[in-house]
């Protein structure tokens, strides 16, 4: 949700800034903008792609210097157009002006705007970014730190902000609280941004500020202290990824490149943590709370979106593996119903960026009435990583595409280790653990195996892409599956699509069911087949069309079903993390079929970091 990127260094700034913007565009934006400082502040923005900027800039004589920033908006307060995108701009009465992006919500804007309109400031945006730029304005006496300093002490609020001002030329500085930005460190230079991925190509080196911090820049030299201006020493880490990881690679969508790339990304989340002959898993971001862990008395998953539903597969495998009584939150409505926090619960945030607003509240609520609070997360160094006492990273690579696909089987997988790292200190045998690991092993190959089908799935797909209702059935460990089934295709296609239990569609969904309307079931053979088979029959006398993903060598689905999608047998803990591939495949063909924008959906941010 919205991008920052800022450069001071001996570079030109402009392309640079506008390479960062497009490396950035797939957290979702409406507008874009862009000012560079050389000699006096040039600056420009548009409602629209950033591509659009870029041709505006050539055009524009004037964005030559090496100082600059630049940003994609996602609209929080004031409506999408020219004025109220970024970057926003105050020009003080001795001529000064100064230029800022911001992403997160100034929660107290609106008393802040009040209080400079009383002394004589004219506000031309809707946006709460304005109030904070002419307070940095109004509050300046030759420095800018300092001005940044006391501006932020006065807010309230989600921020990342960066600031620049025609009278220091040669300084740019940022702050933040609640919302992610990193700040990357080069040979005299620095490039700030909003992610890593607007950084990696020309540095490797980086350090993320901390709540309530500002950092001061200038060519040659840092410094970060507190917002009351105690220095503080930032730890510069290496980035955990490189430039290859974030490029298209021939695919032509990144979730095309994504979807192929979990094979290898779940053999990356299990190096190293399982060891199936031993009966063995080796999680060491928790070892140190392993003995909470086993007497834990209830646990709470929490998430949003994708990450809910894995956090539902969660719940499946706690109880089933751990024999811990478990549930399954909203973030963002956990906090919100004062949740009762008891001794003895664990509560777990499932996040891929590890800055989901709603998600790090949540959490810290959590710790504070007491409980043990666990991340899991696949951005090193996130808001969510640092808040947490300990906790699981995905390691599956960097996600570009918004709709999450490889990041959400990471997300399965690690909840798998979790379950059973916890059930082998309690009720599991270590006969039992060896023989889940090493069918856990073979999931990357079984993924493999899947993925050689995609151009039948495509040809299934087609024939439904004109129909804009579609229900997702499945029960158990698949029901789940089916909510996320829906949710890529609503995501990416723009179909209206509804995932339920199998069972729950005769209890009023099943009067939405017409002739020819694409019903699909998650059908696998396990304990619950005969069950969803009479489901599928129901569906079939009232004219539905069935698409069923079903378990490998089953013959009598073919009977019911229009189109069958076929994975391998694995054991019930394990099948979502094969019987989603198929549906997020599906989700994707309709996209491009349809001739939607796979990777920037409309309306749809990668991480939603405001509430």
């Amino acid at each position: 949700m919205c991008g920052i990127v800022a450069y001071i260094g001996h570079k030109p700034a402009k392309s640079l800034l506008i390479e960062g913007l497009k490396r950035l565009e797939y957290r979702g934006y409406d507008s874009a903008g862009i000012a560079v400082l050389n000699d006096q502040m040039h600056m420009t923005k548009t409602v629209g792609r950033v591509r659009v900027l870029e041709e505006m800039l050539d055009s524009e004589p004037g964005f030559s210097g090496t100082l600059g920033l630049a940003h994609t908006r996602w609209a929080t307060h004031g409506e999408v157009n020219h004025t109220n995108a970024h970057p926003h701009s105050y020009e003080s009465p001795d001529g000064n002006k100064f230029v800022m992006v911001h992403n997160g919500i100034i929660e107290n804007y609106a008393a802040v705007r009040t209080y400079l309109q009383e002394k004589g400031h004219t506000f031309i945006s809707d946006t709460d970014t304005e109030a904070l730029v002419h307070l940095i304005g109004e509050l300046y006496d030759g420095d800018l730190e300092t001005a940044v300093q006391a501006a932020l002490r006065e807010i309230t609020g989600a921020y990342a902000i960066v600031v620049i001002c025609e009278q220091e030329p040669d300084t740019l500085v940022v702050g933040r609280q609640g919302a992610p930005l990193i700040v990357g460190v080069g040979k005299d230079e620095y490039v700030v941004a909003s992610d890593s991925s607007a950084i990696v190509a020309h540095t490797t080196q980086a350090f993320t500020l901390d709540d309530y911090t500002v950092a001061k820049l200038t060519r040659d030299s840092f410094r970060t202290t507190t917002i009351d201006n105690i220095p503080i020493t930032p730890q510069v880490r290496e980035l955990e990824f490189d430039l290859d990881q974030i490029e298209l690679s021939g695919y032509e969508h990144y979730m095309a490149k994504e979807i192929h790339e979990q094979p290898q990304a779940l053999r990356l989340c299990l190096k190293g943590r399982i060891d199936p002959r031993k009966g063995q898993i080796v999680l060491g971001g928790i070892a140190d709370h392993a003995r909470e862990l086993v007497k834990a008395q209830r646990i709470v998953l929490l998430g949003q979106g994708t990450a809910l539903h894995a956090a539902m597969i969660g719940e499946y495998l706690m109880e089933d593996l751990a024999k811990i009584p478990t549930e399954v939150d909203f973030a963002s409505e956990f906090r919100y119903r004062n949740p009762i926090v008891q001794d003895g619960t664990v509560v777990v945030a499932i996040s891929q960026s590890g800055e989901t607003a709603d998600s790090l509240a949540a959490l810290q609520e959590a710790k504070q009435r007491g409980a043990l609070a666990l991340g899991v997360v696949n951005v090193v160094g996130s808001s969510i990583s640092r808040e947490t006492d300990a906790g699981v990273y995905l390691r599956v690579g960097p996600e570009i595409g918004v709709a999450s696909t490889k990041a959400f089987l990471g997300q399965v997988m690690v909840c798998t280790m979790l379950a059973t790292f916890i059930g082998r200190r309690r009720f599991l045998s270590m006969d039992q653990v060896s023989t889940l690991l090493e069918e856990l092993q073979a999931i990357p190959d079984h993924i493999e195996q899947v993925l050689s089908y995609s151009e039948q799935i495509k040809d299934a797909t087609a024939k439904y892409i004109e129909r804009e209702n579609w229900l997702f059935l499945g029960r158990g460990y698949n029901y789940p599956v089916a909510l996320e089934g829906a949710l890529k295709l609503k995501e990416i296609s723009y179909i209206h699509a509804e995932g339920m239990p199998a069972a729950e569609m005769k209890h009023g969904p099943i009067a939405l069911i017409d002739d020819g309307m694409p019903v699909v079931f998650v059908a696998t053979r396990n304990s619950q087949y005969d069950k969803v088979m009479c489901n599928i029959e129901e569906v079939r006398s009232r004219g539905g069309h069935i698409i069923a993903v079903a378990t490998e060598g089953d013959e009598e689905i073919r009977r019911l079903a229009e189109d069958v999608f076929y994975v391998p047998k694995v054991p019930a803990p394990l099948e979502p993390l094969v019987t989603v591939v198929p549906l997020q495949l599906l989700a994707y063909h309709a996209a491009v079929l349809r001739g939607k924008d796979v990777d920037k959906p409309r309306n749809l941010a990668k991480s939603v970091t405001v509430e």
